[in-house]
């Protein structure tokens, strides 16, 4: 059974706390600093986010390079397909997703609700494509910022809960990975 879901009350807790703090202060930020924009600070694929951030919080899809970088690599592209591209949904949608998954695997920044933050991009409406590249900015990296932030103070809060992994088997594998390079060039 996948180790996340054999989890205490406490680890139950401090999931639901974290993601009630870290959504809420997007929602908040959205409601009292930006009502004449609607709702286009907090996005969907935050919700997705969290799950992983505070639900999932050992694994390599939820670690910060993760988090941040497949937002933020998934945005750009997502506005560039959408600003190159004839408005298609057909076309857009699937090729905003569909790159947005190889630019994460290339930067190494596989973030799942990333693909949808591509898709947000192309599928928006009017004031998300608006934004244009400012969508990258804001609402995307700087509400992955504050899931970061969140993160880092209530899945540090007991014994039990580190995050970012300190020794995870891809931050091995890159050292491996760092020393067969300095190998060879010496």
């Amino acid at each position: 059974m996948y180790r996340e879901t054999l989890v205490d009350f406490r680890e139950h807790f401090w999931s639901f706390v974290g993601a009630f703090i870290g959504i809420g202060i997007i929602a908040f930020i959205q409601s009292h600093q930006l009502p004449l924009m609607e709702n286009i600070f907090l996005i969907g694929s935050f919700g997705a986010s969290a799950v992983l951030v505070y639900g999932a919080i050992q694994s390599p899809l939820a670690q910060p390079r993760n988090l941040v970088g497949g937002h933020v690599v998934s945005a750009l592209v997502g506005v560039t397909i959408g600003r190159i591209m004839p408005d298609i949904i057909w076309l857009t949608a699937p090729l905003a997703v569909a790159c947005s998954i190889v630019a994460m695997q290339v930067t190494r920044s596989l973030h799942p609700p990333g693909g949808a933050t591509a898709l947000i991009a192309v599928s928006g409406g009017t004031k998300i494509c608006a934004l244009g590249y400012w969508y990258v900015l804001t609402p995307v990296f700087s509400g992955a910022l504050i899931l970061l932030l969140v993160a880092l103070v209530f899945n540090n809060i007991t014994n039990k809960r580190h995050y970012p992994i300190k020794r995870s088997r891809l931050r091995r594998s890159r050292r491996r990975e760092i020393k067969k390079r300095f190998k060879t060039i010496s």
